[in-house]
């Protein structure tokens, strides 16, 4: 999978870190990115269900994020692709 099929789309359910969640998100399952307002209908047990059927391929949340970017494997700047590259490392993508 190509960097250009996939997207980064930060969701906030609150103030802190850990309440801000980052996704790399393949396009050709979700062409405009997740719709997180039609996920919220879902079930809430089913919810890990929903992000993989509507393409997440990786969620971190903000404290693994500052995490990565304080081991210095991701670049704040350009944290999509370093997401991307983290996923391809890992055999996610």
């Amino acid at each position: 999978m190509k960097k250009e099929q996939t997207t980064l789309q930060v969701f906030e359910f609150g103030d802190t870190p850990a309440d801000t969640f980052y996704c790399l998100v393949d396009l050709r399952v979700s062409p405009n990115g997740m719709d997180i307002e039609k996920m919220r209908l879902s079930d809430p047990r089913n919810i890990d269900l929903q992000f993989r059927e509507n393409g997440c391929l990786l969620m971190l949340d903000g404290d693994e994020v500052e995490e990565i970017i304080r081991r210095g494997d991701a670049d704040r700047d350009h944290l999509h692709n370093s997401l991307y590259q983290l996923a391809s490392e890992e055999g996610i993508v």
